[in-house]
C-alpha cells in the first residue's frame, strides 16, 4: 500500500526482478519516487535513507544484518516499511531489526521466471519466520515428488500458477522441467501451516543463493574450467553466517605444484573478470580429484559433506593430535589449515604489557608482540597446555605499516617464544584497541589432546 509522497530505494539491481518491482514498476504504478544508488551498499544505503529521508526499503537479509552494526551512525526514523527478499529471512535478523527500528520486514519469495512475490505477508499479517501466505492472484501448494499434493505440516517442493507464470525461449526441455500441468515448480522446499502459511525449508537444486542473489553452479563450473591452470572443477554452496551460503570451488589444477595462494587468487580474478563479481567463489580447495558415479556423473552431495567435516583418509599426521589435508607443505611459520581432537580452551586476547603491573614497559611495536606472546604462553601453561597445542592465532594490530615493516622481527620473537610449530594464523586491522597504548592484541585457541 505504497502512498504519492513515498520514496523507494533499495539494493537489488534494476536488472533483478526484484529490484525492477522494488525500484521501477512498483513507484511508478502509485506514482511514488525512487532513490537510485550507483552502489547499494549496507553503509550506501543508511546514507541514501538519511539524505532523502526514503520510506520504503528493498533488500536481503544479508543486507539488513549488515545495517543492524551501522545503525547508531544514521538517522532512518523517515522508514515506513521494509521489505525483503532473494534468500530465506532468519527469524533472528527480523527479530533485531524490529527491535532496533520497530519496524516488522516484510518476507516474501519471488522468482525470476515469475517476475516478483507470490508468497508474502505485511502489517499484522506477518508471522515471524514464515514467508507468508499467498499473493491475492496466485495460487501455491507443495507437492512430492510424483506432483501430488502434500497436505499441511508436511514438506515440498513449491508449485506455484498465476498471472504471471516460466516461458523459456527455445528451450524446451527447461521448459518442461520448471512447468508442469500448468503449475511453476521454483525448485523451493516449503512446508505450509494450517493457517496457510509457508515456512522455507530450502532449495531442491543446485542453485546457491549468496547475499539474495541466486548464482548457477554450473555458470561459475564453466568459467573456471575455461581457465588453462584448471583440469576439473565442481561448485557448491557452503552455509555463511553473514551471507547465508557462499560459493566454494573444488579445483583439480593441471599441474598439484601450482596449487596454492597464488593460484586461489588468479582463479577469484579470472571469475570476477568473466563474469559478476558476486559470483566468485569465496573458497577454493585443490583435491586430486572429483567424487563421481561409476558412469562419470559429479555427486555433489560428497563434496557438501566434505565441506563440512574432512575425512580422515583425506588427512596426514603431523603431530600427536593435529592433521592437515594430505599433500600440504609445512610451512614456516603457520598452516593455511588445521583439524584438531581433544579438549578446547579458549585463550583471552593479550596485549603487549606486563600482566603483574598492568604497565606498558614500552610503545615498541616488536616488543609489545613479543610481551603478548610470552602473556599467551603464561596462560597456556596455567591450564595445562604447551605452546605447540595451540591451533588458532588471531592478531589485532592497529598500525599496518608497523606489522608490515617487522615482519622479519616479529617472526624471531615468534619462534622463539611459541616454538616451531604452525598454528593457523589471521592478521586483522583495525582503527583502535581498548587500552590506548596497545599496539597489538593476539587471540589464541588451544587444544588439549585427551
Amino acid at each position: 500500500k505504497p502512498e504519492l509522497d513515498d520514496i523507494f530505494c533499495g539494493s537489488p539491481p534494476i536488472a533483478f526482478t526484484y529490484g525492477l518491482g522494488g525500484l521501477l514498476l512498483f513507484p511508478l504504478r502509485f506514482a511514488a519516487s525512487t532513490l537510485l544508488l550507483e552502489q547499494g551498499t549496507p553503509k550506501n544505503l543508511l546514507r541514501g535513507i538519511q539524505e532523502h529521508s526514503a520510506t520504503i526499503v528493498f533488500t536481503s537479509p544479508t543486507g539488513y544484518r549488515a545495517m543492524l552494526k551501522m545503525l547508531n551512525d544514521y538517522d532512518i526514523s523517515s522508514l515506513r516499511k521494509c521489505v525483503s527478499a532473494g534468500e530465506h529471512l532468519p527469524l533472528a535478523t527480523f527479530e533485531a531489526w524490529r527491535k532496533a527500528t520497530g519496524i516488522s520486514i516484510i518476507d516474501g519469495i519471488g522468482s525470476t521466471e515469475m517476475l516478483h512475490m507470490f508468497i508474502s505477508s505485511s502489517g499484522n499479517e506477518i508471522r515471524p519466520g514464515a514467508t507468508g501466505r499467498v499473493v491475492p492472484g496466485y495460487q501455491a501448494k507443495l507437492v512430492d515428488e510424483n506432483g501430488e499434493e502434500l497436505p499441511a505440516g508436511a514438506i515440498g517442493r513449491l508449485a506455484v500458477r498465476g498471472p504471471t507464470g516460466c516461458r523459456y525461449l527455445n528451450n524446451t526441455a527447461e521448459q518442461q522441467k520448471y512447468v508442469q500441468d500448468g503449475w511453476n515448480l521454483t525448485g523451493d522446499s516449503f512446508r505450509k501451516d494450517e493457517d496457510g502459511y509457508f515456512w522455507y525449508q530450502a532449495r531442491t537444486d543446485d542453485m546457491i543463493v549468496s547475499s539474495g542473489y541466486n548464482i548457477s553452479a554450473v555458470e561459475v563450473e564453466n568459467v573456471l574450467l575455461d581457465h588453462p591452470k584448471v583440469s576439473e572443477c565442481a561448485v557448491i554452496g557452503v552455509p555463511d553466517e553473514d551471507r547465508g551460503q557462499i560459493i566454494k570451488a573444488f579445483v583439480v589444477p593441471q599441474s598439484a605444484t601450482e596449487s596454492g595462494p597464488a593460484l586461489v587468487k588468479e582463479l577469484q580474478d579470472f571469475v570476477k573478470a568473466e563474469i559478476a563479481p558476486y559470483k566468485y567463489p569465496r573458497a577454493v580447495e585443490f583435491v586430486p580429484s572429483l567424487p563421481k558415479t561409476a558412469n562419470g556423473k559429479l555427486q555433489r552431495f560428497q563434496l557438501r559433506k566434505l565441506a563440512i567435516t574432512p575425512p580422515e583418509s583425506n588427512m596426514t599426521k603431523t603431530g600427536s593430535s593435529f592433521i592437515q589435508p594430505e599433500g600440504w607443505v609445512r610451512p614456516a611459520g603457520y598452516a593455511n589449515g588445521m583439524v584438531a581432537a581433544g579438549k578446547t580452551m579458549f585463550v583471552a586476547g593479550q596485549i603487549g604489557w606486563d600482566p603483574t603491573t598492568c604497565r606498558f614497559e614500552t610503545d615498541g611495536f616488536v616488543a609489545q608482540v613479543a610481551q603478548a606472546l610470552r602473556n599467551v604462553v603464561g596462560v597456556l601453561k596455567t591450564a595445562g597446555a604447551k605452546p605447540d597445542h595451540l591451533v588458532r592465532l588471531t592478531w589485532y594490530v592497529t598500525d599496518r605499516s608497523a606489522y608490515m615493516d617487522s615482519r622479519k622481527e616479529i617472526g624471531i620473537a615468534y619462534r622463539e617464544i611459541i616454538g616451531k610449530h604452525y598454528p593457523a594464523m589471521s592478521v586483522v586491522f583495525v582503527s583502535a584497541l581498548a587500552e590506548d597504548r596497545a599496539k597489538v592484541e593476539i587471540e589464541a585457541t588451544a587444544v588439549i589432546p585427551s
